[in-house]
Order: structure tokens, then C-alpha cells, then sequence
């Protein structure tokens, strides 16, 4: 079992930035991807980054938050990070953290691919 908690989340003004972390416990090891999804009021659970960590690394992202955004991970201290700059008013949302079981070989966008989930943090962007 592998167990995600997230923070960092809070309330920020447009073109501020944040720092999301999801702290990984339990058999890490057997989680080869983590990433990033958030869900707005209303809105299905959507992709927004994700990265390769064991067996070479490969980082994919959502176009809406390419150039933006960057999805890091301290295996040191089993951390996934987000950092949100440049933040807008709709990325307002609840963001999770996500991890893979050991089968999972390519990042996906799909949120049925990912076997844990942390609780979630909000993010609020104010115009």
C-alpha cells in the first residue's frame, strides 16, 4: 500500500504562484509514476502532470498548464512537487496527487490508470 498526502495548497492572486507537495509513504518503490490531477466545481477530475520516476525519467503535461507549471520529485525524501506560477482564475480547483502501481510502464492522462490518491488541497486563484 502506498499512502499520499498533499499540501501547499491555499488562496493566491492572479500571476502569483504556489508550491503543491505530496508526500509518499508505504512501498514507494512500486509506484514508477506519480502525477498531478485537479477538479473544479462541476467538472470531471482532469489531467495536469505527471512524471516517470524509476527506470528513467520522463515528465509529460497538460497544454494548459505547459510553460507553467513544473512537476518535480525529491526521491530523497519521497516528495512529488507542483509549482504554479503564472497562476490564473481557472486554476481554481482541488488538486490530487496520484500514483501508479508497478505495472504502469507510460504516464496517462486517465484518472483509472492511477491506483492512490491523496485527499486533495485547494487551490484558489483570485482575479
Amino acid at each position: 500500500q502506498v499512502q499520499l498526502v498533499e499540501s501547499g495548497g491555499g488562496l493566491v492572486q492572479a500571476g502569483g504562484s504556489l508550491r503543491l507537495s505530496c508526500a509518499a509513504s508505504g512501498r514507494t518503490r512500486s509506484t514508477p509514476i506519480m502525477g498531478w490531477f485537479r477538479q473544479a466545481p462541476g467538472k470531471e477530475r482532469e489531467f495536469v502532470a505527471a512524471i516517470r520516476w524509476i527506470g528513467g525519467v520522463n515528465i509529460y503535461y497538460a497544454d494548459s498548464v505547459k510553460g507553467r507549471f513544473t512537476i518535480s520529485r525529491d526521491n530523497a525524501k519521497n516528495t512529488m512537487y507542483l509549482e504554479m506560477n503564472s497562476l490564473k482564475p481557472e486554476d481554481t480547483a482541488v488538486y490530487y496527487c496520484a500514483a501508479s502501481d508497478s505495472e504502469m510502464y507510460n504516464i496517462s492522462r486517465l484518472t483509472t490508470r492511477y491506483s492512490y490518491w491523496g485527499q486533495g488541497t485547494q487551490v484558489t486563484v483570485s482575479s
